[in-house]
């Protein structure tokens, strides 16, 4: 096998149930990638997206990284990867700093020390910030200026964002990337990287909320005026709605997959019929009723959760571009008109599209987050070599900025 050049970037999204993998190649000319491998391996040793046995979420990687090498034709030592879970906050931040004389010019090392000023004693000595966003600053009295670097002025302010993660978390999902021999160039909130995949300059900029519902999780990140404004990771996704047909039906978890994936609908149908399915040779039958009644009162409570986060920042029924859905559940039918009830927003289903590729399945919205990884990964300039070792803080630092860089692609 070739070793990964400059010119390609890996995605890996560490998923509770799945882990998914994709390598891009990028085109020299133009800089658009184009995905060249897919890899996806079931994933054990991790609850509500934490990981809690090492050689799990490890094997995992290590398959599915295995089968998009052997796709592609290239080995990769180096990935941006996703972090998940409802240890993941988000808080607004603000700060202040004197930076120098009447002609001092802003400079890059002004907006870091503005950003750890932002953030002194609003952030645990338990916990990492995963990145800054900042909203605006205010330069001598001047306000709503998003990039103040080159500007001249004594006073600097800022209104940010900021993601923090557990440090024990981080370290864990490090450890088991490690053990997976793959080195985290970035570590991404699952659910920004998802956005960075479906949506669109328009829609980041008059206000949308990217919900992704995954396995174990669902991440909602909201975006508004061409900024991340607010991330929050709801601890249920499709594996509640599994558990709940298996007991409520009375069946082994497997087949409640199935029946999930063949029948369930989020929208209750007419009457009262009933399906089959076959599993392991034998025949099961059921009442849609029964189906139904069992999914809405799970998708009842997590859209519930949903709503509560979006009216945590006011914004609740108040996005003018809606809801977008993605992860392995919004494949469910119906889901995007019932979000469209539930939450009294316009709603669709996203895909990362438009990226060329070597799979069938890599426009569905499960693959959504692993492509806005890969993405994020081309974007980013912090590869390190097969030999340099990091810690957690090496890894935060080297990814530092990588959502601020994105959301610049956004502005004019």
């Amino acid at each position: 096998m070739q070793e990964v050049s400059s010119k390609y970037a890996v995605g890996i999204d560490i998923g509770t149930t799945t882990v998914r993998c994709v390598v891009g190649h990028i085109d020299g000319a133009t800089g658009v990638p184009t995905i060249v491998g897919v890899g996806t391996a079931p994933n054990s040793g991790m609850r509500k997206g934490n990981v809690v046995m090492l050689n799990g979420p490890a094997a995992a990687m290590d398959d599915a990284l295995g089968e998009a090498e052997r796709m592609s034709g290239y080995q990769v030592d180096t990935a941006t990867i996703s972090i998940n879970g409802s240890h993941i906050l988000s808080t607004h931040a603000d700060g202040m700093i004197a930076v120098g004389g009447a002609n001092h010019e802003i400079t890059e090392e002004d907006i870091l020390r503005i950003e750890e000023v932002a953030t002194l004693g609003k952030i645990p000595a338990n916990r990492e910030v995963l990145e800054v966003v900042p909203h605006s600053y205010k330069l001598d009295g001047q306000d709503n200026i998003k990039n103040p670097v080159g500007m001249t002025g004594t006073r600097l302010e800022i209104d940010a964002h900021v993601m923090s993660v557990l440090t024990p978390n981080l370290v864990n999902l490090q450890k088991s990337a490690e053990s997976a021999k793959v080195l985290p160039s970035s570590i991404v909130i699952a659910g920004v990287a998802a956005a960075r995949a479906v949506l669109g300059e328009h829609q980041i900029e008059n206000g949308v909320a990217l919900v992704d519902i995954g396995g174990a999780t669902t991440n909602v990140a909201v975006y508004e005026e061409g900024d991340l404004r607010f991330t929050a990771v709801i601890p249920m996704g499709g594996i509640n709605i599994t558990n709940d047909l298996a007991i409520g039906l009375k069946v082994d978890q497997e087949v409640a997959e199935k029946l999930k994936i063949e029948h369930a609908s989020a929208m209750s149908s007419n009457g009262n019929s009933g399906v089959s399915l076959e599993y392991d040779g034998q025949i099961y039958s059921f009442s849609t009723s029964d189906i139904d009644e069992i999914v809405e009162a799970r998708l009842e409570e997590i859209f519930e959760a949903v709503n509560r986060e979006l009216g945590r920042i006011g914004r609740a029924g108040k996005l003018p571009n809606g809801v977008v859905l993605t992860g392995g559940t919004a494949q469910l039918k119906g889901l995007a008109d019932y979000a469209k009830e539930a939450l009294g927003l316009a709603a669709k289903v996203g895909s990362a599209a438009g990226y060329g590729g070597v799979a069938d399945d890599i426009d569905k919205p499960q693959f959504a987050t692993a492509v806005g990884l890969m993405l994020i990964d081309s974007e980013n300039e912090t590869h390190v070599s097969k030999n340099h070792k990091a810690n957690a803080k090496n890894v935060i630092s080297g990814g530092y900025g990588v959502i601020s860089k994105l959301l610049g692609r956004f502005r004019p």
